[in-house]
């Protein structure tokens, strides 16, 4: 996934470099052959993995070794410099390692090596039957690190979705925009959960929980029996309350098919209306202007994105995206919508043949509630994200935990966040007691811009700006008191890696 690569760079690793060339704590981009190859040096230790990230095909070489882990700038995915394993989502594919040798003051890559085996589960006896509610990126996220990390026992995927799990991210920025093709979509090829056993049930919704009797009812009648559960059942798009928001222009985006049917729509459409200036709605603002559409955006508040950027970027993603012909209409809300057009409660009247609502999501908890769990907007999870029934977990878009970071209980509803948060889950249904301390981390695509955020900030007391925002070379810091609560970046992905290591590393548990 990503672009293209150009031809390898650097030394030829084969032939060697001198050991001065290295320095310890430094990265160094070569070639083996015609992979490239990034050479790292820890203390007397020097590591040699593939240079490409596996998620988007980011430059490892310009992102940031972390003890013995490299970061991608792009989207800080972590790989181990040991085993190439892909330790943190977003990625979900271990790079490639060579043998290093290094003889007097040469170091030189010689033989690519073998992929390390599937790990032992941390428990002696793990639980015999896994079940994971939904197929997003939290539920997926789970069921590989099981296997992952050895687990051998029966493993069921439950998802409402009509799809296997997919790049959702993409589904409102590239693929969207129709510059991604349909085969970065899938997370996984059908023959990878076979092959995992990796047992996947589509279309089928999780009506009830019984934890006691560690059973799970399903909406085609049907039941499941289960020693451990995550419950990663995500969120729902809200839909407008207002007169014609169910006519069938009307849409909203979570699923691939929903991005699908809004593409077949924009094939036929000239005018199209997005209603609410979030994330999800200003992505499919630009997605919508690439294909040539005309878009106005409607939205309540004065600034797009105001309340979780601030006045300065939000002034920014307007300019943004106003100079790519986006029309705004802000403090205005949505009275009706017929055919052909969206009244506005102003009383004014926009052509319409398209109308997308991207006016925010509500976690799926029916289940977690009629199961008695204990609920706080959304499923209350401990540091291990486990529920208050013993052996239910819940991660992502439903779950709510206590972030060390902010020292508030939180849900956010962040792809990385759910990968995280589901890789974390299934070591500790292996019996891992793994805290989930991740600093939560999105970005957010506007044609060629990329906005990364780091932290959580719903409120702040200062913000800074440093560099130039008009350039497309800033950094956003939102305090509270003297405490950096959040960073924002546009092109500055060094430093967001740098906050995120200063982040953890503030937070750490005593070892």
């Amino acid at each position: 996934m990503g672009a293209e690569q150009a031809a390898p760079g650097g030394p030829d690793l084969e032939s060697g470099i001198a050991v001065s060339e290295l320095a310890d704590g430094a990265m160094l981009l070569g070639h083996v052959g015609e992979e490239p190859v990034l050479l790292a040096r820890r203390g007397a230790e020097v590591f040699a993995i593939g240079a490409i990230c596996t998620h988007y095909g980011g430059p490892l070489a310009e992102g940031l070794m972390a003890g013995d882990t490299v970061r991608c700038p792009w989207h800080h995915a972590c790989f181990s410099l040991r085993t190439g394993e892909a330790v943190r989502a977003p990625a979900l594919n271990p790079v490639s390692c060579w043998k290093v040798e290094r003889s007097g003051e040469r170091i030189r890559v010689r033989e690519k090596l073998e992929p390390a085996p599937p790990r032992r589960p941390h428990a002696a006896v793990g639980p015999r039957r896994v079940i994971i509610l939904g197929g997003g990126g939290a539920g997926n996220a789970a069921a590989e690190m099981l296997r992952r990390e050895g687990y051998d026992g029966d493993l069921a995927m439950i998802s409402a979705d009509d799809a296997p799990p997919c790049d959702r991210p993409n589904l409102s920025k590239d693929y969207l925009a129709g510059t991604a093709p349909e085969d970065w979509i899938p997370l996984r090829s059908p023959d990878f959960y076979k092959e995992n056993g990796i047992d996947i049930a589509l279309n089928v919704r999780a009506t009830a929980i019984d934890p006691a009797g560690k059973r799970v009812a399903l909406a085609d009648g049907t039941s499941r029996d289960f020693d451990a559960l995550l419950i990663a059942t995500g969120a729902e798009p809200i839909r407008p309350s207002v007169p014609g928001a169910a006519l069938p222009h009307v849409h909203t985006l979570r699923s691939l098919a929903d991005s699908r049917a809004i593409i077949r729509a924009a094939a036929a459409s000239r005018r199209a209306v997005v209603v609410g200036a979030s994330f999800i709605g200003l992505e499919v603002a630009a997605s919508l202007r690439t294909r040539g559409l005309e878009v106005h955006v409607v939205a309540p508040e004065a600034r797009p994105m105001e309340r979780i950027m601030g006045p300065e970027l939000g002034a920014f993603i307007r300019a943004l995206h106003e100079e790519h012909g986006v029309v705004f209409h802000l403090g205005q809300t949505v009275a009706a919508i017929d055919a052909g057009q969206v009244a506005l409660q102003s009383g004014e009247r926009l052509d319409a043949d398209l109308v997308v609502a991207g006016i925010g999501v509500r976690p799926v908890t029916d289940p977690a509630e009629g199961a008695g769990l204990a609920m706080d907007r959304g499923v209350k999870v401990n540091e291990y994200l486990e529920t208050s029934a013993s052996g239910i977990f819940a991660a992502g878009d439903v779950a709510r935990w206590p972030d060390p970071h902010s020292g508030e209980a939180i849900r956010i509803e962040h792809w990385v966040v759910a990968e995280r948060q589901g890789q974390t889950a299934a070591r500790n249904i292996l019996g891992a007691r793994e805290r989930f301390d991740a600093v939560p981390f999105f970005w957010s695509q506007h044609y060629d811009v990329q906005i990364s955020y780091l932290g959580h900030a719903p409120a702040w007391d200062t913000i800074e700006v440093v560099g130039d925002m008009g350039a497309h070379d800033c950094a956003v810091r939102f305090r509270r008191g003297r405490k950096l609560a959040a960073l924002a970046t546009i092109f500055r992905d060094r430093e967001s890696l740098e906050t995120e290591v200063a982040m953890e590393r503030a937070t750490a548990a005593p070892s």
